[in-house]
């Protein structure tokens, strides 16, 4: 089963979905907040998580990885583009809505959602999942 894959894509997705409710709240910034935790959650599940989108497509049965390597490579860019991203709003003692207003308009950080999504639909087509965890 996919499992390592779809936790790591719902840590991400949480994240997000976490950071869109945090922006609107308006919040100046505070120091250590719920906000740190997602992140840090989200920056774990990036680590290794090409590797383990490939486990999940093995795992699914495609006939062979080649026809997936470019979609591998894009999904390796977006991560590593996101990750950047992430990465300095957590470099900053105090994270306010606006600090994550712009993470959540980042076009690499909605590239990298789109790649997730695709990659579910796929494992649901493949019939590894019951139905789109969307």
């Amino acid at each position: 089963m996919a499992t390592d894959f779809l936790d790591r894509s719902d840590a991400i997705e949480e994240c997000y979905e976490f950071m869109l409710a945090y922006a609107g709240q308006g919040v100046t910034g505070e120091e250590g907040s719920e906000v740190h935790r997602f992140l840090s959650r989200a920056v774990a599940a990036l680590d290794g998580l090409v590797e383990s989108c490939s486990d999940a497509l093995t795992q699914a049965g495609v006939d062979s990885l080649d026809r997936y390597q470019r979609f591998l490579a894009v999904l390796d860019s977006d991560s590593r583009d996101s990750l950047a991203a992430i990465e300095i709003v957590l470099a900053q003692p105090v994270i306010s809505s606006q600090l994550i207003d712009n993470l959540n308009a980042s076009i690499h950080l909605r590239a990298l959602l789109t790649d997730l999504f695709l990659i579910q639909e796929v494992l649901v087509a493949r019939g590894r999942l019951a139905s789109s965890p969307k």
